[in-house]
């Protein structure tokens, strides 16, 4: 989408960072690898979304670097045109904002069907940033023209209720719904199974005897 100038998880087994999600897309199941997974929670829900280092080695590295930074965090979706897509990933929230941070296009043979995420950009080609965005429907205009890094494999109904944005204004929204927060999957599951490990036991102090009883030393 030209950025203006200026399914459901199922259980997770871990061991340490060696982790297999099963996830449920459109009826199959693939294995997630964490480390390129998002957790994108919405006021609704969590959005899964697959990431693409495959296609978009770059992009993702970047994407995946902001989320750790909590970049996304409390950033509005400014545009949501129904039927078609939703826009976020500007902390400004007038399509205009980034992390000044620009990338190299890398467009891939992989086609725009629901669910696909990809770069935001204005002309230039090199232009894209932090903004992304997702579409409802199958978009093949948009086949090679924008970067794509990842596609929603479970929440995409989540992303579906996204407040939508008025036609006359090509899709501005007013009030719009946020990113509640954009974290990677493996230090998600890393921090609940650190959480679950048993607390060490605190050292007694050590006593001696004196002529008024035991007293620490």
């Amino acid at each position: 989408m030209r950025r203006r100038n200026g399914g459901r998880p199922m259980k997770l087994w871990s061991r340490g960072f060696l982790v297999v999600a099963l996830l449920v897309a459109g009826g199959a199941a693939w294995a997630a690898n964490p480390e390129d997974t998002l957790y994108m929670d919405l006021a609704f829900g969590r959005v899964i979304i697959e990431l693409r280092p495959d296609l978009a080695p770059a992009t993702v590295a970047q994407v995946k670097k902001l989320a750790r930074a909590g970049f996304y965090d409390g950033v509005v979706f400014h545009r949501v045109i129904d039927g078609f897509m939703a826009q976020g990933g500007d902390p400004t929230g007038t399509g205009t904002g980034g992390s000044g941070h620009k990338l190299k296009a890398e467009f891939s043979s992989e086609p725009f069907v629901r669910g696909v995420v990809a770069m935001a950009r204005s002309s230039d080609p090199n232009s894209a940033d932090s903004q992304f965005f997702i579409v409802f429907a199958p978009a093949p205009a948009l086949d090679g023209k924008y970067t794509i890094f990842g596609r929603v494999v479970s929440g995409m109904d989540y992303v579906d209720q996204l407040k939508k944005g008025d036609p006359a204004r090509n899709g501005i929204v007013a009030n719009p719904d946020k990113i509640v927060k954009m974290q990677v999957a493996a230090d998600v599951i890393a921090a609940e199974d650190k959480a679950k490990l048993p607390k060490p036991k605190e050292q007694e102090p050590e006593q001696v005897v004196t002529p008024h009883g035991i007293v620490p030393k």
